[in-house]
């Protein structure tokens, strides 16, 4: 696992009306703080990548669908720098991924339909200077294939 990334698995609580999951409170061992929360949608099979951030740390929880993410560690005082690491998150497996800065990240909906991810981040998103710092999700700089690995 790539040096300061960390999951936490989601208690899912169904009942008759639904179903609860907590997702990140402010008395996990795994907060930080909160800066602001969003959501983001992803059509089958768009692979949304690559980027990282200064200061920022990432919450991802996929509340639909199913995902698979990637991150790649391009920090120079990282021991574990130029790992990558892919995890599968979505209805399958509730988790929250936790990305702290200098990780690369990026993702694949791998559902059949359109996937959400909500993300938890410890920072707003400053429009005049976003802390974004991008590539292509092909780039030859992370050594990571987006196709599906069959057999």
């Amino acid at each position: 696992m790539i040096d300061g990334v960390k999951t936490k698995a989601l208690r899912v609580i169904p009942d008759e009306r639904g179903r609860l999951a907590e997702m990140l409170r402010s008395d996990d061992d795994i907060f930080i703080k909160f800066g602001q929360c969003y959501f983001t949608t992803t059509y089958p099979g768009v692979v949304k990548a690559w980027h990282y951030h200064k200061i920022q740390t990432d919450n991802f929880v996929a509340v639909t669908g199913m995902f698979k993410v990637a991150l790649y560690d391009a920090r120079n005082d990282s021991p574990t720098k130029g790992e990558v690491s892919e995890f599968f998150l979505g209805d399958f497996n509730p988790t929250l991924l936790q990305i702290p800065p200098g990780v690369y990240h990026g993702w694949k909906c791998i559902s059949e339909h359109e996937g959400i991810v909500v993300n938890v981040s410890t920072e707003t998103y400053k429009y005049d200077q976003p802390d974004e710092y991008r590539l292509p999700f092909d780039t030859a700089e992370i050594p990571y294939d987006w196709e599906i690995k069959m057999g």
